[in-house]
């Protein structure tokens, strides 16, 4: 699927309110450098893919009424390029030339947008900082290695001058893992894995696939596909987002409940550091010591860069089906999706949205179709009759995979335990729009922001037994935050990825933004977002990683002698910090 097919996003031309022609045009020419591929320098996405919420005609009420915006407000123009004030590269050329002669002076880039691109992450912070133009370190140089062995090369490379290297995949990170220190006078050197973006081999009787780590999301998937195979991990960020990066943040993905997250995916692992080659072999299961292949899992860079890697594959399902369902509260549906989790059902994926998640995408729907067509008149009036309070309806999406017979027989038994809850069965419409929209969400922040509304996300994970009392907290705290602020805020859930002890809740926040330091803001509410995580027992983050976005609580998290023990790890293998330093552990 090609950037511009986007489900649920829509062209713009480059003179749109927020856009401008020079800025868009150097980011043309900078994505178009080595064949890969780059999104925006400023924002989500490629160049002309955009939301708008002109087809939406009750998402500007619901965002003017829940947040104060007005989205017909036309929105802040981008910086120009050329207004930005980007630092000068140090890398001297003695390194240059080393890394020239790694992976070949043609991939070696001092260029002022090349360095931007890769100087941070996507997080709502990182969109704020570069909007404001906001640039204390920058990446000296940028490398685009085309096999392993250019790699080894570029890390030796950097380990003799006495460098920096950051390792960069899709660039769709937002737990802030990519960034350079500010204080960093090293020379750093951003190593860019898009070149290395093929399948090498299909072991079909183990059902695994070697595959280069720069892959992105919807070439692995096509290159798979075209051999009749999947692997099934389907982040949101899939788009734009690359297996190594999956990897080195132990992702999710929206189909984890069948397929499993990265760490059950990935069997087998390459990774250089200096002077050196991880390897891990992909067998099933092993009783060596404690797991090199889970420390590197989730390791943002800090142990070294993943070059490719053996994950488990399926063959491409006979029928994939995404069934919509009404609950009459979150309790409920929270229920059902926990004995779903304990049945003989087979799902693919279990979520459930609250009843203010449920609103937005009602809201979000295009006119007489969609979300809002399915609460008709007549769907109404007998939920009324059931004594449904409409304002609390929750939707669910429960997901099923496999032959025409597997496929009827778990949906029966999922619907039993629906009715079991006291919801109903909506049908295929809200799946098919599911699969549309799903990728949706960093677009309709942009455009928010652009019109002057703070939005962003925050995931943990628990307990069954404690998923309610910590939604009901995080709801709490986030309220008081947004009082403390002085703003009107939203704060909205879902519940996703379900296994047998627990599962992830998946919170969405916005606000107005009232002053010059939006930062000062963001952090109040982003920070009592985090703090009610891991005060409720949840952890800090279940797959946006800990980068140092979340660092701050990692010791609540996993104790103060577990951060203890990882910052060990890290300094054992670098002790010189020169591998993605302030990741995770500074």
């Amino acid at each position: 699927m090609s950037p511009m097919d986007e489900p649920g996003t829509q062209t713009t031309p480059l003179d749109a309110p927020g856009r401008s022609p020079r800025t868009d045009q150097a980011a043309q020419d900078a994505v178009e450098g080595d064949g890969v591929q780059h999104m925006k320098w400023w924002g989500w996405g490629r160049e002309g893919v955009a939301f708008t919420h002109q087809d939406k005609p009750r998402l500007r009420d619901f965002v003017l009424e829940n947040v104060g915006v007005d989205l017909d407000t036309p929105g802040r123009p981008a910086l120009d390029f050329d207004e930005l004030d980007v630092p000068a590269s140090r890398a001297p050329q003695g390194l240059l030339d080393a890394l020239g002669a790694a992976a070949g002076a043609g991939h070696v880039r001092t260029t002022p947008m090349e360095r931007v691109v890769h100087t941070y992450g996507k997080s709502l912070r990182d969109l704020l900082r570069l909007r404001a133009g906001d640039l204390p370190r920058t990446p000296d140089v940028v490398v685009y290695p085309g096999d392993e062995d250019a790699i080894r090369g570029v890390v030796d490379a950097v380990a003799d001058a006495g460098a920096v290297l950051i390792a960069f995949g899709g660039g769709s990170n937002i737990s802030g893992s990519l960034h350079p220190p500010a204080d960093e006078e090293r020379p750093v050197v951003s190593l860019d894995l898009g070149r290395m973006n093929r399948v090498l081999e299909v072991d079909e009787e183990s059902r695994l696939a070697r595959v280069q780590a720069g892959v992105l999301g919807p070439d692995l998937e096509d290159q798979l596909g075209a051999r009749g195979w999947t692997m099934g991990h389907v982040p949101d960020s899939f788009t734009h987002s690359t297996l190594g990066g999956w990897i080195a943040t132990r992702s999710s993905g929206a189909q984890s409940d069948k397929y499993g997250d990265i760490a059950d995916l990935t069997r087998g692992l390459r990774v250089v550091q200096p002077g050196r080659l991880v390897v891990t072999r992909p067998v099933p299961s092993e009783a060596t010591g404690p797991s090199v292949r889970e420390m590197l899992i989730g390791s943002e860079g800090r142990l070294g860069v993943i070059t490719e890697a053996w994950v488990q594959v399926h063959r491409l399902p006979q029928n994939r089906e995404i069934i919509g369902y009404f609950f009459p509260s979150f309790e409920a549906g929270v229920a059902a999706m926990r004995d779903i989790s304990a049945s003989d059902a087979s799902t693919v994926l279990t979520r459930v949205s609250d009843a203010r998640e449920t609103a937005f995408s009602f809201a979000t729907s295009k006119a007489s179709k969609g979300l809002s067509h399915l609460v008709s008149s007549g769907l109404k009036e007998y939920l009324r009759r059931r004594g449904w309070d409409l304002d609390a309806i929750c939707l669910s999406f429960v997901g099923f995979e496999g032959d025409a017979d597997a496929v009827k027989d778990d949906k029966s038994r999922v619907k039993k335990i629906v009715k079991a809850h006291g919801g109903i069965v909506v049908g295929k419409g809200p799946g098919t729009l599911y699969d549309q929209k799903k990728f949706d969400t960093p677009y309709i922040r942009d455009y928010i922001l652009d019109r002057g509304a703070l939005a962003d996300v925050s995931d943990t994970a628990a307990a069954w037994s404690g998923l309610l009392p910590l939604y009901r907290h995080v709801r709490e705290q986030a309220d008081a935050a947004f009082a403390r602020v002085g703003v009107k805020g939203w704060v909205m859930c879902h519940l996703s990825h379900s296994y047998h002890g627990g599962a992830c809740l998946y919170f969405t926040f916005a606000f107005r933004q009232t002053s010059e330091t939006p930062l000062v803001e963001y952090d109040v509410v982003k920070g009592a977002i985090q703090q009610a995580f891991v005060d409720a027992g949840g952890t800090l983050s279940h797959h946006h990683a800990v980068g140092t976005e979340h660092a701050r609580w990692l010791a609540e998290d996993i104790s103060p002698a577990g951060e203890a023990m990882i910052g060990e790890l890290l300094g054992a293998v670098d002790p010189d910090r020169r591998l993605n330093p302030g990741a995770i552990v500074g």
